[in-house]
């Protein structure tokens, strides 16, 4: 699709729908953001980066819901952020050194969502009390740091804000109920963005008129995603977190598949 006013409000329309989808489930929102300026005409290789300025600003708008009532688990972004930021300066470096003109990267992605998907629909249900300020001790601090190399990387590398990985390693690893791991992911992948964003426009691989009207629609959707997040239970929205990353990873990979 050409450029123009139409491209541009269905680019804004998209970050709305990537804004509530972060404010809910403390992701990046690129499974939306990517698939839909590859349809609006964005290349595969340019969509890798062109998703990364609109997470921090949504991050920002979406967590401010979860800023009352200890959602956040600041010392868990303590660990996660910092090794996350390092792992996404060298994804964003390796991203476009990738063969396959971003299509590879594309069908990865679509893998990640899957995997993401079977932990979050198979998760055993987790005691609230399980992790406590008491209870953090270095096994867990090694796991938030650990946990931010694996998405920091990923979200360098993918274009992708690390959520989808977080989400479900807060969870299975450190035994965050699913509110609070969407909560701390959300300012994780805030953090994660910045460097991955920095990166890539070094390397000319960001749209800038893509970026912007992405951006302007997930700042006014995120608040509305993380106030839905609010108001399910943990097990509903874990459960609906599972079933939605796995239509998008089917819908997704298959339409790259057949773009390669």
């Amino acid at each position: 699709m050409d450029a123009g006013i139409f491209r541009d409000a269905l680019t804004a329309l998209a970050g709305i729908a990537t804004g509530i989808m972060s404010g809910t489930f403390g992701v990046g929102g690129a499974v939306i953001s990517t698939p839909a300026i590859r349809a609006l005409g964005c290349s595969a290789a340019l969509a890798v980066g062109t998703t990364l300025p609109s997470i921090l600003p949504g991050a920002v708008s979406g967590s401010w819901r979860y800023r009352q009532g200890e959602l956040i688990k600041w010392k868990v972004v303590a660990f996660t952020a910092p090794s996350g930021i390092v792992a996404a300066i060298l994804g964003a470096w390796v991203s476009p050194r990738v063969p396959g003109d971003g299509h590879i990267l594309m069908v990865l992605t679509a893998l990640l969502l899957m995997w993401s998907s079977i932990n979050m629909i198979r998760a055993v249900k987790v005691d609230e009390a399980q992790v406590s300020e008491s209870k953090f001790r270095n096994s867990q601090s090694f796991l938030s740091s650990l946990t931010g190399v694996v998405a920091g990387g990923l979200s360098g590398l993918l274009g992708v804000g690390g959520g989808i990985v977080m989400v479900p390693l807060f969870r299975r690893w450190l035994g965050l109920p699913m509110r609070n791991a969407v909560a701390t992911s959300l300012i994780c992948v805030g953090a994660f963005a910045v460097p991955g964003t920095i990166t890539h426009a070094i390397e000319g691989g960001i749209d800038w008129r893509y970026a912007i009207w992405l951006t302007i629609g997930v700042v006014v959707g995120a608040p509305f995603g993380s106030k839905m997040a609010l108001k399910m239970s943990d097990r509903k929205l874990q459960r609906v977190f599972g079933l939605f990353l796995a239509a998008v990873a089917v819908a997704y990979g298959g339409g790259e598949l057949l773009a390669l």
